[in-house]
């Protein structure tokens, strides 16, 4: 099919039809419920006002999980208060609950409390089906990112912008605050190594709102067959790129607190070694260690992976002891304030582990982390200065190209 070129659902699209909003009252009371974060940031969300007038009289579906909330309450449920016909919910990697583990296959489902099916986005399918979308005229997409090119929700985004656009959708992004806004950082995906924990030339940490990577995916035609989505994003208030935004709902199992989601970015190139990063703990993403780990630079620290249900199933070193760093004891704003991916981190892992030839015994995994092939033996043969330096030029190119997306002011610069 061929499908509408613009970028930008506008306003008038609804002008054409008698548009009944639910009274003044509704909407202010839900708006009361709103908990405003760092200063009274408020995110697309809660702006009912902007898109509501988009979804009466269209046939919704929302894609969603556990952060899609509105203040306490629901996404899903506050529309349907309001009036909305949604019809279906979209579950991405983790549930449309979050209750699930990482990488772990998600059915569909039936929602318990409102009785939507769940069409399931990370298992057999990634992408939504001609069939779940038959009753469809809206796509609302809602789900808090950490601004991280492995971590997978942007994919998602990316197959429901595709669908939309092949099957004519419209497609509204209500946008929520990248915790990891505030520095650009990391090797830019090269083609060769696109897959769902990468499937865009952008660096490791991008610095942009899940609103503003939606607009970069339309203009920058990534969509199959370069087509664009027929979409509108529904932007914060009161937010920055260098503004501290704590979440106020962890956006994943692993990502428990503000700590492990600025960790998240340097310490997930772990999961393509032998290294565990504390799956099957109470502080993942928090630690790292392996059970034949013996340096200096460890600091008496251990712990034993176990299987947590709806976390961790048969974590990486299962039931033994591993040895290795605690981070809980920095301060979260120095870390936060360290502006940059930490190789350093890997580097002083892989000269403690032993044997060192079984440390990159994901390569694969790790390339596809990476975006290349060539960080692994810069890891082992470069300085943390010269790799850093080896991304620099790419990473400027993407600057540049990422200013036209922007929706906010920007400081990091």
């Amino acid at each position: 099919m061929i499908v509408s070129c613009s970028s930008e659902l506008h306003q008038n699209d609804v002008e054409d039809q008698e548009v009944i909003l639910p009274n003044n009252d509704s909407i202010s009371q839900v708006s009361q419920n709103v908990i405003l974060n760092d200063q009274s940031t408020i995110v697309g969300a809660a702006s009912i006002a902007e898109y509501l007038p988009l979804l009466i009289g269209k046939r919704v579906a929302i894609v969603g999980n556990q952060t899609s909330v509105i203040g306490a309450t629901f996404l899903v449920d506050t529309l349907i208060s309001l009036g909305i016909d949604v019809r279906i919910l979209f579950a991405p990697e983790h549930g449309f609950r979050g209750n699930h583990d990482a990488g772990a296959k998600v059915k569909h489902s039936m929602d318990t409390k409102t009785g939507l099916k769940i069409f399931s986005l990370h298992g057999k399918t990634k992408k939504p089906s001609r069939e779940s979308l038959t009753d469809v005229d809206v796509i609302v997409f809602d789900i808090q990112d950490v601004g991280a090119r492995f971590y997978t929700y942007i994919s998602t985004l990316h197959y429901v912008m595709e669908a939309a656009a092949e099957y004519e959708k419209e497609v509204i992004v209500l946008d929520r605050p990248n915790p990891n806004a505030h520095y650009i950082d990391g090797p830019v995906l090269k083609s060769k190594f696109k897959s769902f924990v990468g499937m865009h030339p952008v660096p490791v940490v991008y610095g942009m709102t899940i609103g503003e990577y939606a607009k970069m995916i339309n203009g920058e035609f990534w969509l199959k067959d370069s087509m664009q989505a027929h979409l509108r994003v529904i932007p914060l208030k009161n937010w920055t790129y260098d503004k501290e935004y704590i979440l106020p709902i962890a956006p994943s199992p692993n990502l428990p607190n503000q700590l492990s989601i600025y960790l998240y970015p340097s310490l997930c190139f772990f999961e393509g070694t032998e290294v565990s990063v504390g799956r099957g703990t109470e502080y993942p993403f928090q630690v790292w260690g392996h059970p034949n780990a013996n340096c200096d630079l460890l600091d008496h620290f251990g712990f034993k992976p176990i299987s947590i249900i709806g976390k961790s199933s048969r974590p990486k070193h299962e039931n033994t002891f591993c040895k290795g760093v605690d981070f809980r004891g920095y301060s979260i704003d120095s870390i936060r304030k360290e502006l940059g991916l930490n190789i350093g981190v890997l580097q002083e892992a892989y000269q403690c582990v032993s044997p060192r030839v079984n440390f990159f015994n994901r390569t694969s995994f790790f390339n596809l982390l990476a975006g290349n092939a060539t960080l692994i033996e810069d890891l082992k043969y470069k300085s943390e200065e010269e790799i850093i330096a080896s991304w620099q030029e790419e990473l400027n190119v993407f600057k540049k190209k990422r200013i036209k997306y922007l929706l906010y002011d920007q400081n990091n610069d």
